[in-house]
């Protein structure tokens, strides 16, 4: 009995397997490099009730306020 020698079509799909693997991770990691930071501005409100931008990256990220904060805020 002899066996078929496939083993050229199994090392092709290895290698494009491994080609597309190595692509795809390629791709994600050039696409995260290239993205920048958004610059852009925000629209908040001020204490006595002016409209001011800000920069995005000048907010700094904290807890958000609840709504009793916010009510006693207001009524200053």
């Amino acid at each position: 009995m002899q066996q078929p020698t496939d083993n050229s079509s199994r090392k092709k799909f290895l290698f494009w397997g491994a080609a597309a693997l190595a692509s795809v991770s390629a791709l994600k990691i050039f696409t995260r490099a290239n993205k920048k930071k958004e610059v852009g501005t925000v629209r908040m409100l001020t204490q006595d009730g002016r409209l001011v931008e800000i920069d995005k990256n000048r907010i700094a990220v904290g807890k958000k306020v609840s709504d009793k904060e916010l009510q006693q805020w207001i009524k200053k």
